[in-house]
């Protein structure tokens, strides 16, 4: 069967692509029934291949990384060439209105996730990214896209302002989000995701496996398998 691909796209950069790309692959490859799950690293940052190597040889990410940031305009081309070999690709794209990489990866995508914070400036600086879904559509046209809230701080002022913004986007809302939490910063610096920090991150695992429950529901909802 032919990987299901994810990707992450907004022309705001530190609205935590990396972060949700991370926590859906690991949470997808930590699950039942050995699925094999790619992330594609486009970003030439590398945040998601740096994150990856921190780990240890003796617990190391639960998903494979490749870097593939020098395929610009063909990583549509590349990421074709790993299809037959994981059951889920997730591409972590660059944060760049005018950039041709999210464009190409928009190409082979089943469901394009844009994590946006819940803050006005935050919002209007990311509501373009709707176009380059658009117009990737006229090629892909089973293309999904759902808006992630992160680092959602609920029942707050600057919050309830955030939600108006968000028809602007014309993208559906996740029900699901991540809320504002100190340890997805460090999850990097681990080369883990929270799962790994035990009963302290209890409700940031349930966060993130609900939301990737939501993601596999609109990706491929014949396959979803509760978590646990």
């Amino acid at each position: 069967m032919r990987a299901k691909i994810i990707s992450l796209v907004n022309q705001k950069g530190g609205c935590g692509k990396t972060t949700i790309s991370m926590h859906i692959a690991g949470a997808l490859a930590s699950r039942r029934g050995g699925k094999k799950v790619l992330v594609v690293d486009v970003d030439p940052q590398g945040t998601a291949t740096r994150w990856a190597a921190s780990a240890s040889d003796e617990d190391p990410f639960p998903a494979s990384v490749v870097g593939l940031a020098a395929a610009n305009t063909k990583v549509h081309r590349e990421v074709r060439k790993f299809v037959n070999d994981y059951d889920f690709i997730i591409i972590d794209c660059p944060p760049a209105a005018d950039s041709p990489v999210p464009q190409s990866a928009l190409l082979i995508t089943d469901v394009a996730l844009v994590p946006v914070i819940p803050s006005p400036p935050d919002l209007w600086a990311a509501i373009g990214i709707g176009k380059t879904i658009e117009g990737a559509r006229t090629v892909n046209e089973e293309l999904q896209a759902r808006l992630v809230l992160n680092q959602m701080q609920a029942n707050t002022t600057l919050a309830r302002e955030a939600l108006e913004i968000l028809p602007q986007f014309g993208i559906p809302v996740a029900v699901r989000s991540l809320a504002f939490r100190q340890m997805y910063r460090q999850c990097a610096a681990f080369g883990q995701t929270v799962h790994s920090f035990g009963s302290k991150a209890r409700d940031a695992v349930e966060e993130v496996e609900a939301l990737t429950d939501e993601v596999l529901l609109v990706a491929c909802p014949e396959v979803l398998q509760p978590h646990g």
